[in-house]
This record gives C-alpha cells, sequence and structure tokens, in this order.
C-alpha cells in the first residue's frame, strides 16, 4: 500500500499543471492566450483575448507608431496583465512577442521602453526569418499524423498576415526554401491605396497582387518546381474562417477545404464589401477588412501548384512559441526542426552548386570533433547547430570565386535566410566560415568585433574545429570517415578509419591545425 502511494505521489508530481501565456503584438492585433501544461508540447487552451488593433496602418503608411497607438497598444497590454494576475501566472510563464508592424516601427524602442516600464513586460521583436521557425514548429504539431505524407512528396506551407507572409518549401519532407515575403493585407493597403484612404478596391488589389505574386512564383520556381506541389497548407486566422466557411474538419487540429470550395468561398468574398462581410459572415470589422486580399494570396500561390485542397491546421505563432519555450532537446519536434535546418543549409548548398560530398564529410567529422570535445568547449546544443550549418555551407563561396571564397561565402550566408536561424545566428555562422581559413581573427576585425564577446568566442571555437575538419578531408576524396581523439599531454591524437592514402590530410592539418591550438591549448596529431 505505501509503495503505490509513493507511485501515485510521482506520477502525480510528473504531471503536476503549469499555467504559461503567450503574447503576440501582431500588425492588426493583440492577442492573448493562456494554456495549461501537463507534458510537454501537450496543453488545454483556458483562455484567449483579441483587441483589434491596427499598429501596421501606422507603420506602413508612416513608418512610426502614432501616440494614440501607443496608448491603446499600452493600456490593451495593462488589461492583459490584470487577466494573467488572475490567473496567478508568474512572469517567466510569459512570453510577449511582437511581429512586423513594431519590427519596422522607427520609432519601436520608445514603444518597447514604454511597455516595460508600465507593464513590466520584456518584448522579444520576432525577425522575420524567425516568424517561419516559429510557424513551422506549430504546423509541425498540428498536422504529425500528415507527416508520412509529406515525406514522400512536395509541400507548400503558407502564412498570410498583417504585414508580411510567411512561406516554406518542403521536398519529401525536407526544408528547400524559407521565405519573409514583404506582402500582407495591411501592406497591400498602404502599397495599392497609400494614404488616399482605407476602403478596399478589390480590383486593383487584385491586379496589384497577381503581378507581384507572379514575380515572386518565378523566383521560387527556380528552388523547387511548383507544379510538383502536392500539399498546400495555409495558416493563420483567414485560412480559418475560410475553413470554418466551406471546410471539412479532417483531424484533431486541422480542416480542409477542397479547391473547388475555397474558389467559390473567394467569389463570393470579392463580390462582397467589407460591411456585407461583417454581416452575413459574423466577422469583425478588422477581420472582415483584410479577408478578401488574404484569400486571394493564398488563391494565387496555391494555383501554382498540384494541390487539390487547402491543409488549415489550427494554429499561429503563438502556439509555435509555446512549443519554443516548453519542448526539451531530446523531444522528437525540436530534432524534426534540427533536421529541417541543416535541410535547409543543404539546399543553399545546392543553389550554389557546392561539393555536396566534401561538404557532408566535413560536417560528419566536425561533429564528432565537436560531441567529443564537449568538456573542452563548453558549447551549447544550439552551438552544435550552427557548427552544423557553418560546415555544410563553408565553401559556397567558390560560386563567385575561388580565391577569397571564404569571404564571398561569408557574404552569401549572411544575406541569405536560412530556415529556423535569427540574423545573430547567420552572422555567428558567416564568420566561422569567414575564418575557417587563413590567419587567426583578432577581436578587431569589423566583422568579428560586432558580436558580444560570448559570441566572438563561439566563433573562434567553431572555427578552429571547422579547420580541422576540413583538412581531414582536404583532398576532397572522403578517404577519412570516423574518427576517435584520446587527449594526452603532448596533444590531441586523432585516430581514424581511413580508405587509402592520407598524406594529403595530413599534411593539411599541420597547416589548419594552428588555430585550434591556440584556441583549445592542444597540438593536433593524425595517427
Amino acid at each position: 500500500m505505501a509503495e503505490k502511494k509513493k507511485k501515485k505521489k510521482s506520477e502525480s508530481a510528473v504531471e503536476k499543471k503549469r499555467l504559461v501565456s503567450v503574447i503576440d503584438i501582431g500588425s492588426t492585433a493583440i492577442r492573448l492566450v493562456v494554456v495549461e501544461i501537463r507534458k510537454k508540447s501537450h496543453w488545454t487552451t483556458l483562455d484567449r483575448a483579441v483587441q483589434p488593433l491596427s499598429l501596421g496602418r501606422d507603420v506602413f503608411l508612416r513608418g512610426s507608431l502614432s501616440p494614440e497607438s501607443m496608448r491603446e497598444a499600452i493600456l490593451i497590454l495593462e488589461r492583459f496583465q490584470e487577466l494573467l494576475r488572475g490567473w496567478a501566472i508568474p512572469p517567466q510563464d510569459v512570453r510577449v512577442i511582437a511581429t512586423a508592424a513594431i519590427r519596422e516601427a522607427r520609432n519601436r524602442d520608445i514603444f518597447l521602453d514604454r511597455v516595460q516600464v508600465r507593464t513590466g513586460f520584456q518584448i522579444n521583436v520576432v525577425a522575420g526569418i524567425e516568424e517561419n521557425h516559429l510557424t513551422y514548429l506549430a504546423v509541425q504539431h498540428a498536422l504529425n499524423e500528415l507527416r508520412p505524407q509529406f515525406s514522400r512528396s512536395s509541400a507548400m506551407i503558407l502564412e498570410v498576415g498583417g504585414g508580411t507572409s510567411e512561406l516554406m518549401l518542403l521536398s519529401r519532407g525536407r526544408m528547400a526554401g524559407s521565405h519573409n515575403l514583404g506582402i500582407g493585407t495591411l501592406r497591400v493597403e498602404q502599397q495599392v491605396l497609400g494614404s488616399s484612404g482605407t476602403t478596399t478596391d478589390n480590383g486593383r488589389v487584385e491586379e496589384f497582387l497577381r503581378e507581384h505574386i507572379r514575380v515572386t512564383r518565378e523566383v521560387l520556381n527556380a528552388e523547387m518546381r511548383l507544379d510538383k506541389i502536392r500539399f498546400f497548407v495555409a495558416v493563420g486566422g483567414d485560412a480559418r474562417i475560410a475553413a470554418e466557411q466551406v471546410g471539412t474538419r479532417e483531424g484533431e487540429l486541422f480542416s480542409v477545404i477542397s479547391r473547388d470550395a475555397f474558389v467559390t468561398f473567394l467569389d463570393n468574398v470579392r463580390s462582397r464589401s467589407v460591411e456585407e462581410c461583417v454581416r452575413d459572415l459574423k466577422l469583425t470589422w478588422t477581420e472582415a477588412e483584410g479577408l478578401f486580399p488574404a484569400l486571394l494570396i493564398l488563391h494565387l500561390f496555391m494555383e501554382s501548384t498540384a494541390a487539390d485542397q487547402l491543409i488549415v491546421p489550427d494554429v499561429s505563432i503563438r502556439e509555435g512559441v509555446l512549443l519554443d519555450f516548453t519542448i526539451d532537446p531530446g523531444h522528437g519536434i525540436r530534432k524534426e526542426f534540427v533536421r529541417q535546418v541543416s535541410g535547409a543549409a543543404l539546399a543553399l548548398g545546392r543553389k550554389y552548386r557546392f561539393d555536396e560530398a566534401h561538404a557532408t564529410a566535413v560536417t560528419h567529422l566536425a561533429l564528432q570533433l565537436f560531441d567529443q570535445l564537449k568538456d573542452e568547449h563548453g558549447l551549447t546544443d544550439h552551438a552544435r547547430l550552427l557548427l552544423e550549418v557553418a560546415a555544410l555551407t563553408h565553401d559556397i563561396g567558390y560560386f563567385v570565386r575561388a580565391d577569397g571564397h571564404h569571404k564571398h561565402g561569408q557574404y552569401i550566408v549572411e544575406n541569405s535566410e536560412i530556415f529556423g536561424l535569427s540574423r545573430t545566428d547567420l552572422s555567428i555562422v558567416g564568420n566561422v566560415i569567414r575564418f575557417h581559413r587563413g590567419a587567426t581573427p583578432s577581436p578587431g576585425r569589423s566583422s568579428l568585433g560586432a558580436l558580444r564577446w560570448s559570441q566572438r568566442m563561439m566563433v573562434l571555437k567553431l572555427a578552429a574545429i571547422l579547420r580541422v575538419a576540413d583538412a581531414l578531408d582536404r583532398g576532397h576524396l572522403q578517404r577519412i570517415r570516423n574518427i576517435t581523439i584520446q587527449k594526452e599531454e603532448s596533444g590531441l591524437m586523432i585516430q581514424c578509419e581511413s580508405l587509402g592514402d592520407i598524406s594529403t590530410e595530413r599534411h593539411g592539418l599541420t597547416i589548419k591545425g594552428k588555430m585550434f591550438e591556440e584556441i583549445y591549448g592542444y597540438q593536433v596529431v593524425l595517427l
């Protein structure tokens, strides 16, 4: 009996409730969700709140937030703060994010400071490429049961927002492209109508979007044949409105809309005024105002694919944030995310016609070194991921020119979008590529000096490992497959499984191992 009570107590501790909240400051509204987490990546939604506020109209028309919009936003956040106090959610379990409107506002720092002073909320302004990461986590969670189908075909994931649209291309389940597109419902209004008024002219909106998206589709076709895409995933409130009106519930967390039904619904919305959409579809004014351009954007991308239906998950960026700070590194969702980052790096390498066999061999060796040197470098799993991306892309600068290819590679990476990586991550990866050859870098160099001290040290440690791994495939013949390291007073001894003559690799290591010795204090010897 005592053992049973002890077991029940242990199980109760494991399933202890945890309340968390996410507040999303978007271009058209500020939204809150409160959830109860019982076990990682599983939650029950307890409360939701939405307060329409068109911050994007200020920013996309005038470039900054108006004093009136700032005051209204702070009042909304103060009301949300009171709501969270009622749920007794501690500050460390609240995440506040902001997207395109705040990100692009000239006076965003003033707004962030006012919010922190008045509410205590520290807002994380999500970079455009990070939105794709969070959206993907949410979609992956909602469509987990469809993963086998996705792994056998191609898919497009598209979320239309007020300021931007997030688009991802997957080929057989692997990330082939990830983009933050500068089109959204409010931005379309700003570009089509300017400041002359807010009444939507559907004809002008459609003319603008058809031309804009035609050009975008041509660019995307260079990454992956859009007409081969069989699965089209539409994320966001506008897609969910369409699913509620003409969709069919298919899974626990998603609905589907046939292509024909979606086109019919789009035509229905096209013929209605905003007022009629509010009245007939039971929408708020904010929802009705952006519905037609959002549905048209979805339609224009979908018509370039072979998909016969839209898959509409019941998730948003908020669920992605929940997953991002609740799942541990060993969880399947996190492992799949890492796999997609690697896939995106491979796609970038292929775009610039890299030596894939060499890149994958160097990556394999670099990660073995990283894992066996944990006690020496003290870096995190995220640093390991950045090393993987840097190793896969370290030679893409050859596409520009062999001479100085490390500098060209840095430029390409820092000016690209790699799924799941922030701009800071890309800067770290770019610097690792920059210093995978040449003299040991000094902190005074401009590209390195822009980083924090901890980030500079990460660059130096990862670049030293990458140099050794690159030397171990200096001949680009993949003669060394697996390595085991042994630390001795005289140096770091590398035992390897090899095929054929590895004298080229031995010579390369004497040249490229010097930075490793400076950083880690070990001379590297290939046995």
